[in-house]
């Protein structure tokens, strides 16, 4: 039995029947697509140092250390937190979702693409081309020189970053820039981040910029986009009105939807939603 508040069988099957008659589907998602992984919520300082205790004790909030000036004052601590965060991402296997998604996007007739305002790489780890997504804050797996020294981006894959968890600090040397042989930091959009070279999310978001172009019959499909960090949710707003185009927005807590009797809200995980849809389909 569904409870009170729940999505109705009607929106779950009005949400299918829009899948079903899209021709190109566009997927937007942010932090709430990573729960189901068991990807920790940073909603709030609480949920932030339930994940990090250490950076509670020492009452620094996540807007403190998501920023190119904690590298500068402490390169330990933020490559402890980022290394833990790298890490986590390597190991942590993308939850169902992403293959539902996935096998929307192969059977639409047009095509599908991804933008997310996640880092974690979890689309393409999931088996979306590269191609087809857009990572519009960047990727933990690709690192740039915390100076900017030169505009060249490179992969991650060879730190293998050592935590001391308990004091979340990095135990082994830092990754450091080819060039000038200073610190290197994530490819990732932080706060109060004038550094950021955004080459290749650009790219990325040019692209989709194309495909939008040429786009007909479209659906948005976004997942666990909130309003504290409104990107992803901003995106979807702009794209339905510039394209007339329906949208299912997926989010247990603020799924609230205005402006098209075609749009569905599910307040709903992201994962649950996915596949009570897919099921009807």
């Amino acid at each position: 039995m569904r409870q009170p508040g729940q999505p109705s069988v009607h929106a779950l099957r009005k949400a299918a029947r829009l899948i079903e008659g899209a021709d190109m589907l566009l997927f937007v998602t942010s932090a709430g697509m990573g729960v189901d992984s068991g990807l920790p919520d940073f909603r709030g300082n609480q949920g932030f140092w339930r994940a990090y205790p250490a950076l509670g004790d020492a009452g620094i909030d996540f807007y403190s250390i998501a920023s190119p000036h904690a590298f500068r004052r402490n390169p330990e601590l933020a490559w402890g937190f980022y290394g833990h965060r790298l890490g986590l991402y390597r190991r942590i296997i993308p939850h169902a979702g992403y293959d539902i998604l996935r096998s929307w996007g192969e059977n639409s007739l047009c095509g599908y693409m991804a933008l997310t305002t996640n880092v974690d790489g979890h689309f393409q780890k999931s088996g979306f081309e590269d191609k087809l997504v857009a990572e519009c804050h960047g990727s933990i797996h690709y690192l740039q020189c915390l100076e900017a020294c030169s505009d060249e981006i490179w992969p991650a894959d060879g730190f293998m970053p050592e935590i001391n968890e308990k004091e979340c600090l990095l135990l082994n040397e830092p990754p450091r820039c080819p060039h000038c042989g200073g610190l290197a930091r994530p490819n990732i959009l932080m706060f109060g981040d004038g550094d950021w070279l955004e080459r290749r999310s650009a790219s990325q978001l040019k692209r989709l910029d194309h495909w939008l172009h040429e786009a007909d019959r479209l659906l948005v499909i976004e997942v666990g986009a909130g309003t504290a960090v409104s990107t992803a949710r901003d995106f979807t707003h702009r794209v339905a009105f510039e394209h007339r185009a329906p949208v299912i927005r997926i989010n247990p807590r603020d799924a609230a939807i205005h402006g098209n009797a075609g749009h569905v809200s599910l307040a709903m995980g992201g994962l649950q939603a996915l596949e009570e849809i897919n099921a009807l389909l």
